[in-house]
């Protein structure tokens, strides 16, 4: 099924949204307007509407900057001078191989906490990519807004007012159903704007108000790690190239969390019965030597079915067998082309 479209969308200059049969094309990239930064190195930006459950979230690792600073400060005290010449320097002697073991000791835990580090990163960067689908943007309740009562925790007259009232105006046309309105929303919230770590070139569309379909390119050279980090007994740290079957099953959970994911912002967004996700990317065509951009995995989404689902405990890779799904998937090859799902 193609994607196909009702209008065209000018979102700020320098960026547009383009709707036509072939798709919609949406580039993202302005980020929210709160962000904190863990002790891991771990960055969120937030973005939120108070009082209506509309927030955006973004996790993205960045380097840790952390200085390690590591040496033996000066000692206040002198040395006594030794009454005879041979003492004096025995003592030297022994004062310089003394500060030298301590001074190589320090710099040894220094270097087995940098590793420590390193792994833990590490470790929390690959549950990370595996997790897309544990953080989701907040359901808006269209009758809620609808009403009009404005939340008490928001101030007439303020930013966050006029967010509100931006986001009221689209009220009664998406409870009617009008496509319209959905691409206006898309314009207006960019619901997959904190999946740009994860994905690019997102294309939406529909033709049905209880349906939406998008597509997405997977990012896997950028995202998933060809090497291994851990650390050996003595602490010291191990850089191992990662089979292929632990390579591709990497990727094939990012890949199924990311499906997931996208499929929870949009139906937090928008009012739809069904979501097909497509996720596609450039592989070789053996048939004729070119790399062609293909469909890897296709799901569609049930609504209710989806967020039944326990988001913390699945894995994302099983948890599409609970829903229609084109996927042909080896632990030694990895993602093979698919047909895509039919709405």
């Amino acid at each position: 099924m193609g994607l196909n479209f009702r209008k065209s969308i000018s979102i700020f200059p320098g960026v547009k949204l383009n709707l036509s049969k072939s798709g919609v094309s949406c580039s993202f990239g302005k980020k929210g307007l709160r962000q904190t930064i863990s002790s891991t190195g771990r960055t969120n930006t937030t973005i939120g509407l108070p009082g209506t459950g509309v927030y955006y979230t973004k996790q993205s690792n960045v380097k840790k900057i952390a200085g390690l600073v590591t040496g033996k400060g000066k000692d206040s005290k002198k040395a006594e001078k030794a009454a005879k010449g041979g003492k004096a320097a025995a003592a030297a002697t022994a004062g310089a191989a003394s500060a030298a073991g301590l001074a190589a000791a320090e710099n040894n835990e220094a270097l087995l906490e940098e590793n420590r580090q390193r792994v833990s990163e590490y470790e929390e960067y690959i549950e990370s990519i595996k997790s897309v689908h544990k953080m989701s943007d907040g359901v808006v309740d269209w009758e809620a807004v609808n009403k009009g009562e404005v939340p008490s925790n928001i101030v007439k007259g303020s930013q966050e007012y006029n967010d509100w009232v931006n986001l009221q105006k689209f009220s009664e046309s998406v409870l009617n159903g009008d496509i319209d309105s959905y691409f206006s929303i898309i314009d207006e919230f960019k619901p997959f704007d904190d999946l740009l770590e994860y994905g690019s070139n997102f294309q939406v569309g529909t033709d049905d108000p209880d349906h939406i379909e998008i597509e997405f390119a997977v990012k896997s050279e950028d995202i998933i790690p060809s090497v291994g980090l851990s650390l050996t007994s003595t602490g010291k740290l191990s850089e191992k190239e990662l089979s292929k079957s632990a390579y591709y099953d990497l990727m094939q959970d990012y890949v199924c969390s990311t499906t997931i994911r996208i499929a929870r912002d949009a139906f937090a967004l928008l009012p739809v019965k069904t979501v097909i996700v497509h996720a596609v990317d450039n592989i070789l065509n053996t048939a004729t030597g070119f790399e062609e951009e293909m469909t890897l995995l296709s799901v569609k989404f049930d609504r209710d079915r989806l967020m039944a689902l326990n988001m913390s405990m699945i894995d994302p890779s099983d948890a599409l067998g609970n829903f229609e799904t084109n996927m042909r998937f080896k632990k030694t090859t990895g993602f093979e082309p698919v047909d895509r799902v039919l709405a």
